[in-house]
């Protein structure tokens, strides 16, 4: 029975550290293929939760002035396009992928319906998460710290649940692989 894991992009992490792109092709690119290589034994279901933090942040609106449930929404949409262009670099490296959001986007991505994404994970495919799927420390310092390897909702999740974190240097060359696989790669959060 292949093994279920949920795996946290940033949104940062698809940016272009050289240069002012949003979302830098190359970067999504390597990403795919790191997500291809890891899951082509069959071995694993993937799901992915990708982050909008490279396009706007919730928060940044409301110290603009902005409503900040408008904010929210807004980088909400940024984590679709994030989900949409893995999509379509994960699909271009063979494997089969697709976008569930929270917000009805009919013609863009499906709706998040629980059994629909297992079925869909139970079938092989990558399920990329957007628009408000859910959120070397341990859960209380990276809490207490307000550390920014993903937002504290999550964090809190994680700890209640009893579901270790693994924080690794993704654009390194077989992290994803190694990780997947159970090695010692970065920071465990248990």
């Amino acid at each position: 029975m292949p093994r279920r894991v949920v795996l946290k992009i940033s949104g940062e992490a698809l940016a272009s550290s050289a240069s002012d792109q949003t979302i830098d092709a190359k970067v999504v690119d390597f990403l795919a293929s790191e997500i291809a290589k890891a899951t082509e034994s069959g071995e694993l279901e993937l799901a992915l939760v990708v982050g909008g933090g490279n396009i706007w942040r919730g928060a940044s609106g409301e110290l603009a002035g902005m409503n900040r449930a408008n904010s929210d929404i807004m980088g909400m949409l940024g984590t679709i396009i994030n989900a949409l262009a893995l999509q379509d670099a994960i699909e271009n490296h063979g494997r089969q992928a697709r976008v569930m959001t929270a917000i009805n986007m009919d013609q863009v991505a499906e709706p998040y319906i629980r059994r629909r994404a297992v079925r869909h994970l139970e079938k092989g495919r990558i399920v990329i998460f957007a628009a408000g799927m859910g959120n070397p420390y341990c859960f209380d310092e990276a809490i207490q710290k307000e550390l920014r390897v993903m937002d504290l909702t999550a964090i809190t999740f994680c700890k209640d649940n009893d579901l270790p974190i693994r924080v690794f240097d993704l654009m390194k060359t077989d992290n994803l692989r190694r990780a997947l696989a159970g090695e010692a790669v970065g920071t465990l959060v248990k």
